[in-house]
């Protein structure tokens, strides 16, 4: 059965910088170490803002990304020093010369000033690191040294907002990580911008062709982003957003959550967060993941507007029995009314290990 993930809207090449590691927050700091420290024990006393608004995301990547290795014409032939060395694709640069990469100029420009000499390259490769040497080659077309490598150390896109926590403003969404859209691996990432966004569009779900919500940046950063994880990325808002559809409502365990009606908030145009009847079916209460149940899309204003679930609603809170049960990650792809759901403990465990 195919699905797929329901997030960036828009995914750009760019270089963006990377946000500062901490925010004001009332009187106070909040960092990445102190607003995430929720454990099983306290689910039963927590209660978190239901998102359903649409955010934009700036990633900064933690070196930077092979998405391809290739060839450079260099004295009439065709050489890959890079793939001659054993650099591979979807592999991540994180040092060059004994020196961190700050991102692809640095790179670029470290290998045209070797002078043809052989430059050592710290790869991350899975769960562990590679040392390789690399002698880059001048390049017949530009004069330039090139050791034939595809590189990216950053990217953007837009999705929903799951919750904030009302105590420090943090907050999670997507529901699943942000992937490399050549590599398809989640993006390690450093640190991001958070801004607003507006919806001016939607492209409507059909059979076989998922649709998508069109939306543009709309601001200033409004947040910083700290981590890029499988069950979602996780940040903390400059502010707590005015724009919630309520206030603050009880998190549910795993085990609370069970086949039936239910609703999610999320934005599908210029008229706010919108909630919409749902149904959940399929619950797993042991699932890890990121698609833990079933969700049916039974609103019909909701099927007219947008065809079921569309890019871009990744993240939408779910609500069951008054209380945050999980959020939209997927949808079935030849089903545009169905789609899965995670719960939320699972993106509050994956966030109780931001360091």
């Amino acid at each position: 059965m195919k699905y797929k993930k329901m997030g960036a809207l828009t995914r750009l090449t760019a270089f963006f910088a990377a946000a500062v590691l901490s925010v004001s927050m009332g009187t106070g700091r909040v960092c990445a170490a102190d607003i995430y420290r929720v454990s099983s024990g306290d689910i039963a006393n927590l209660s978190l803002i239901p998102g359903g608004m649409p955010f934009g995301v700036q990633l900064m990547s933690d070196g930077v990304v092979v998405v391809g290795v290739g060839d450079v014409k260099s004295g009439g032939r065709s050489v890959s020093p890079a793939r001659d060395a054993g650099i591979a694709e979807h592999d991540v640069i994180i040092k060059i010369n004994g020196k961190k990469i700050s991102g692809v100029a640095e790179l670029a420009d470290t290998v045209n000033e070797c002078g043809g000499s052989a430059v050592e390259l710290v790869v991350r490769r899975g769960e562990g690191e590679l040392t390789f040497k690399v002698t880059p080659v001048i390049c017949d077309e530009d004069g330039r040294y090139r050791a034939g490598l595809l590189i990216r150390d950053g990217t953007a896109g837009i999705g929903t907002v799951t919750y904030v926590d009302p105590r420090t403003g943090s907050f999670a969404g997507l529901g699943h990580g942000i992937c490399d859209i050549d590599t398809g691996e989640i993006v390690p990432v450093t640190r991001g911008c958070v801004v607003n966004v507006e919806i001016s569009g939607v492209v409507r779900g059909k059979p076989g062709s998922p649709g998508e919500l069109q939306g543009y940046f709309s601001s200033g950063k409004v947040g910083t982003l700290f981590d890029n994880k499988n069950c979602g990325v996780f940040g903390v808002f400059c502010s707590i957003p005015k724009n919630t559809a309520c206030s603050a409502v009880p998190v549910a365990a795993s085990e609370e959550v069970c086949d039936g009606d239910a609703e999610i908030l999320c934005t599908v145009g210029n008229d706010g967060i919108g909630r919409y009847k749902v149904r959940l079916s399929n619950v797993d209460r042991t699932g890890k993941g990121v698609k833990n149940f079933v969700v049916t899309v039974t609103d019909p204003a909701l099927i007219e507007r947008t065809g079921g679930i569309v890019q871009g609603m990744s993240g939408s809170p779910i609500i069951q029995n008054g209380k945050l049960v999980g959020a939209v990650t997927h949808v079935l792809v030849n089903e545009p009314c169905r789609g899965y759901g995670i719960f939320i403990t699972n993106m509050l465990k994956e966030a109780e290990k931001i360091k």
